[in-house]
C-alpha cells in the first residue's frame, strides 16, 4: 500500500485540533482546504478561518476555493496527488471532489451517527438533554452525514456541561478517532457499517436567532439545557422588559431550580446579588449574561448598576 498523502478540509477551531493531531502523528498533509476569507465583526475586517491561521503558521499548502466545482480548483486539487482526504466541519463536497483520492474521503462528525446529522451536533445533543454523545468517522457519499461509518467513540455529557466544554472534549476524542481511522486505512483493514435509517432520528439543525430564543413556558430543565447548549456561542437569548424599557439579553450561564410556585411565568425576581426568571416548574437562576452594547458580566455586576421593578419580566 502507498504511503498516505492527505488533503485536509476544515474551517473552525474544532478542525484545527484534528489537523494538529494528524501532523503530530507524522502523517503527510500535502494540502489544506478551508473557507474563503470574509469580513467579520463591526469593523468588517477580513477574518481568516482558524484552519487558515494554523496552515499559515505551519507552512502548509493552502487552497481557498469559493466554488468547489471550479475547474482551476479541481486541477490544483488533482495536482496535490493526494490518495486520501479528511473532512472536519467544512461543507458539502461535490462528487467530483470526494471521489478523487484512491482511498476515498472520510469525515469526522461530532455525534454518534445516524443521530444529529447536520450543522450543530454538539449544541443539539445538550439542548435535547442527552446524557451521552460522541464522534463518528465515515466515508462521504452524496448526502450530508449519511455515509458508511468506520469508527465511533462515545462519551458521557456532564449534567451541567456547556457546549464549549463538550466541544473541547470531543475535539480530543475526535483526534484520537481520526488517528485510529488512519491506522485502519494504512493496514487495509477498514470495515464499514451502513447507517441505520430506522426509528426517529434526531437532527442537528443550523442555529438561528429563532431557535436560540428562550421560551419561558418550557420546563426549567429544558431552558437550562438550551442555555448551556448554546454557551459560549452563539448564546441563548430573551427579551427582558421593565416598564417601557426592553433589552435583548444573551444568557451564558445559569443554574436550575425545580420547585412548585405560583409566580407568573417569565417574571424576573431579584435580590441584591441574584436574578431568577420563573419557568413553569421552577426558576432559572441567571449567573452570567450580556446586555446589548455591553460586555459579558456576572449577575452581581449587573445588579450593582441596574435594578428591576416588581413587574419586570422576560419573554
Amino acid at each position: 500500500m502507498e504511503a498516505l498523502r492527505i488533503v485536509f478540509m476544515g474551517t473552525p477551531e474544532f478542525a484545527v485540533g484534528i489537523l494538529d493531531t494528524i501532523l503530530q502523528n507524522n502523517y503527510n498533509v500535502v494540502g489544506v482546504i478551508t473557507a474563503a476569507d470574509k469580513p467579520a465583526g463591526r469593523g468588517q475586517q477580513i477574518k481568516y478561518s482558524a484552519v487558515k491561521e494554523y496552515a499559515l503558521q505551519h507552512d502548509l499548502k493552502l487552497l481557498q476555493p469559493i466554488n468547489l466545482k471550479d475547474e482551476n480548483f479541481l486541477a490544483e486539487l488533482k495536482n496535490l496527488n493526494a490518495n486520501l482526504q479528511i473532512v472536519v466541519a467544512f461543507r458539502m463536497l461535490p462528487k467530483v471532489v470526494w471521489e478523487m483520492p484512491a482511498y476515498g474521503t472520510f469525515n469526522l462528525h461530532a455525534s454518534l451517527l445516524p443521530n444529529y446529522r447536520g450543522a450543530a451536533p454538539i449544541n443539539w445533543a445538550i439542548i435535547n438533554g442527552e446524557e451521552k454523545t460522541g464522534v463518528t468517522t465515515f466515508f462521504i457519499d452524496d448526502q450530508i452525514d449519511t455515509g458508511a461509518m468506520i469508527l465511533s467513540a462515545q462519551t458521557a455529557i456532564g449534567p451541567s456541561e456547556n457546549a464549549g466544554q463538550l466541544h473541547d472534549r470531543l475535539m480530543k476524542l475526535g483526534s484520537q478517532t481520526v488517528i485510529e481511522t488512519l491506522q485502519l486505512i494504512e493496514k487495509g483493514d477498514v470495515r464499514t457499517t451502513i447507517q441505520s435509517e430506522d426509528g426517529e432520528l434526531k437532527t442537528a439543525y443550523k442555529l438561528n436567532k429563532e431557535n436560540c430564543r428562550i421560551n419561558w413556558e418550557l420546563s426549567a430543565k429544558e431552558i437550562f439545557d438550551l442555555i448551556r447548549g448554546l454557551s459560549p456561542y452563539p448564546a441563548a437569548w430573551s427579551y427582558f422588559r421593565d416598564g417601557n424599557q426592553e433589552w435583548a439579553v444573551k444568557i451564558y450561564e445559569a443554574t436550575v431550580i425545580v420547585e412548585n410556585h405560583n409566580v407568573k411565568i417569565g417574571s424576573i425576581l431579584t435580590t441584591k446579588k441574584e436574578l431568577k426568571v420563573a419557568a413553569k416548574d421552577g426558576f432559572i437562576n441567571v449567573l452570567g449574561l450580556q446586555f446589548p452594547g455591553k460586555k459579558k458580566m456576572a449577575i452581581s455586576e449587573l445588579l450593582n448598576g441596574l435594578s428591576f421593578s416588581a413587574n419586570a419580566d422576560a419573554y
